[in-house]
């Protein structure tokens, strides 16, 4: 209660309903809401997941862009967060988080030297490279500021963002970062995201074991040579429970597991059976014009959701069938699927998020739920950071 009422003023129209009974149903909209005890089960599962295959788990923080749920993966046993971009990282370690990995590559100037400001108070930050130039600009940058940093050498394993082209350049710049005074070689990473939305799981299953194969050559090629690979790190949540079959992962940067989205609900599971995760990250929006037969008009449109992928889906609130729509940028459509299907004014409703990662980049903070009661609201501490 002490932060909060240090806080006052800051948590936007909804502040006064923590800890009020039923308060869920009088939120004022649209709002992103938090389901806690479903993150939880999810935060759980990965971890008793990673646990017993042996592997560790560097959530990636792309997803949530929170402190508060960074904290608690690694309450649960994260050994450190992955952070997409360089603002990210700042905010999270502004934020108290430590084991930080920026898992795109840091280039301009003026973001090495934040970096480097960075790096002075997070012995244990590590930044991905790619390219050799990026790395002497790197070595050069942490000479300067009399301090050795960690580095990742990223492979390209099929995704063609980032990553060397193949393995012996990624060895070359293993090997100059292990020469190097200022460098530490961290060891290697391989992201391939896009496999992770392959419906089928066997064909997400063969080819993550394919695309896969530049990076095991990589560590493999190292190894001859006597350099240690202290880790190798890269998966996601479409392919957590495969790539751990092939002995080369030795840390999940899994992202979106911890709220699930339409997306991935979307993706078939191992077996075809249900995810182990479930969704906990849901847009409540209310009902504001019911004047026409076959539909309504709800307060959430494209402004609270992200626009890249499937559309919104939804999870209470609605008759069976209906669908949404885009309806401009403040306005959303429901479709009944019965004819005779109506929606009250001031009905309300919420949806599961159709991709986490964007949406949450839309707002300022999680309205934070433990069954129909408000019981906090968190700021999203890395939102639009770059």
């Amino acid at each position: 209660m002490e932060a909060r009422i240090a806080m006052a003023g800051t948590l936007g129209p909804n502040q006064s309903l923590i800890d009020e009974r039923a308060s869920r149903a009088r939120l004022i909209t649209p709002v992103l809401v938090l389901d806690l005890d479903a993150m939880e089960r999810n935060i759980a599962a990965m971890a008793a997941y990673a646990a017993e295959r042996g592997v560790a788990v560097r959530p990636h923080a792309k997803t949530h862009k929170s402190v508060q749920i960074a904290k608690r993966q690694l309450d649960a046993g994260a050994l450190g967060i992955c952070c997409a971009t360089l603002g990210e990282a700042e905010a999270l370690a502004a934020g108290g988080i430590e084991g930080l990995l920026v898992t795109s590559p840091v280039v301009a100037p003026a973001k090495i030297a934040r970096l480097m400001a960075l790096r002075q108070g997070n012995e244990s930050l590590m930044v991905v490279a790619d390219d050799m130039d990026n790395l002497q600009a790197l070595a050069a940058a942490a000479e300067a500021s009399a301090c050795v940093l960690n580095v990742v050498i990223d492979v390209d394993v099929g995704l063609h963002r980032t990553g060397t082209r193949d393995a012996a350049t990624a060895v070359a710049l293993a090997e100059a970062a292990v020469e190097s005074d200022s460098l530490h070689f961290a060891g290697l990473q391989g992201y391939a995201g896009h496999v992770q939305h392959i419906e089928d799981f066997g064909d997400r299953r063969a080819s993550s074991h394919g695309d896969l194969a530049p990076l095991r050559e990589a560590r493999d090629r190292l190894a001859e040579r006597g350099i240690e690979v202290p880790i190798v790190t890269g998966a996601g949540t479409g392919t957590h429970d495969i790539d751990t079959e092939i002995g080369l992962m030795t840390e999940l940067q899994v992202g979106s597991y911890v709220v699930m989205d339409v997306e991935y609900l979307e993706v078939q599971a191992e077996g075809g059976g249900d995810w182990r995760f479930e969704p906990a990250l849901f847009v409540r929006s209310t009902v504001v014009s019911a004047s026409h037969d076959g539909s309504a008009t709800m307060d959430a449109g494209l402004k609270c959701f992200a626009t890249d992928g499937p559309l919104p889906r939804f999870h209470t609130g609605v008759p069976i069938g209906a669908h949404y729509e885009h309806f401009g940028d403040e306005h959303g459509r429901i479709v009944f699927a019965g004819a005779n299907e109506r929606l009250a004014i001031g009905s309300a409703l919420e949806c599961i998020v159709p991709h986490c990662d964007p949406t949450v980049n839309l707002y300022d903070h999680y309205h934070c739920v433990r069954g129909e009661t408000l019981v906090d609201i968190w700021p999203i501490e890395a939102r639009g950071r770059h």
